[in-house]
């Protein structure tokens, strides 16, 4: 790595602690999700959040948005919301000196650098849909003109697990568009303990900004730089092909419990992430730990249990549980296990 390089692992290293401590002051605990929002955001990947009402689910993701000198968006996702209302529209309007007519785009929120897509499961699929030539494109396109969004740009969205009524479902190829599923759950005793005495004071805290965008590109732009082996790479392709049902070298549990597995997109984003995880960990190399870690918030969203699993009460999480326990990850085990060198020959 060269000086300037190692500068700018260095910077992320220090960005990282600082955002991590404005974030503390208003979020109590909670730190495996703030890490995995900063793995994305690092990474150039959205997230969405999911997790019972009350969590401050919301609170994080703006504090976090506080925490970088960008611009930042809320959007309320309620069902009469329409695609228009997210992305913006042309409208007619009148030059008062010359008298002549023409058509001017007026921007709409998605606009922003972070842009927060609250309860994103209460509007229907048209203005879900609206979102995925954003997260996936960077653009929008209204009538025949395509309009760019700012460079970053960060969607983090949030869902109730619990409550159905009067939801719709992400599509599965809106869910894929999003780098990490991430669960917020209950906090600890003493977390919560400290949650009620510090929400229920005075005490105001001011989250000053640590990165402005031009920083978070250049952060981004070394995080793809960090090598990766050939060995991690087969890690992480062995994890994400053994999800897909009725290939060579899927276990039987697999087989057994899952309607379809992960694309391709789920290894790119354990690598990507896998990147990031290590820089912020001061490493300049990428091991078959950062893909477990990440193996959860990437997957659960991309593969999906049959009936029968769910009848049984096994999750997307179990699933995963099960492979990570089962994939060798020493490199010579596991080019070597039989059922895997169906994989790597498919």
């Amino acid at each position: 790595m060269t000086d300037a390089t190692q500068e700018s692992i260095d910077r992320l290293s220090r960005a990282y602690a600082e955002i991590r401590d404005q974030v503390g002051l208003v979020i109590v605990g909670q730190g495996d999700v703030i890490d995995q929002l900063l793995i994305a955001l690092f990474s150039r990947g959205h997230c969405l959040l999911e997790g019972v009402p009350g969590l401050a689910k919301t609170l994080m993701i703006s504090t976090l948005a506080r925490s970088l000198s960008m611009s930042f968006s809320r959007i309320q996702f309620t069902p009469d919301l329409m695609p228009a209302d997210i992305t913006g529209t042309d409208v007619l309007q009148q030059d008062q000196q010359t008298g002549e007519r023409a058509f001017h785009f007026l921007h709409g929120p998605l606009f922003h650098n972070v842009v927060l897509a609250d309860e994103i499961n209460r509007t229907p699929p048209k203005t879900q849909a609206a979102l995925l030539e954003a997260m996936q494109e960077h653009q929008v396109t209204v009538g025949q003109n395509r309009h760019v969004l700012p460079n970053p740009f960060f969607v983090l969205a949030t869902q109730n697990p619990i409550e159905q009524e009067g939801t719709y479902q992400l599509p599965e190829a809106q869910q894929d568009r999003f780098m990490f599923k991430v669960f917020v759950e209950y906090p600890s005793f003493s977390e919560e303990r400290q949650i009620a005495k510090q929400t229920t004071g005075l005490m105001e805290e001011d989250v000053k900004p640590v990165l402005t965008g031009e920083e978070i590109l250049e952060l981004q732009r070394i995080v793809r730089q960090v090598p990766v082996t050939d060995h991690v790479v087969d890690y992480a392709l062995a994890l994400v092909r053994q999800t897909r049902v009725g290939e060579d070298g899927v276990p039987d549990f697999a087989n057994e419990w899952l309607s379809w597995g992960a694309g391709p997109r789920a290894v790119q984003y354990l690598l990507l992430g896998g990147k990031a995880r290590a820089l912020l960990q001061g490493r300049t190399y990428v091991s078959t730990d950062d893909i477990q870690s990440l193996a959860h918030p990437v997957l659960r969203h991309r593969i999906v249990p049959n009936f029968s699993a769910e009848s049984d009460g096994i999750t997307a999480d179990a699933v995963i549980d099960r492979l990570v326990q089962e994939t060798p990850s020493k490199e010579g085990e596991l080019t070597s296990d039989p059922r895997l060198k169906k994989i790597f020959a498919a």
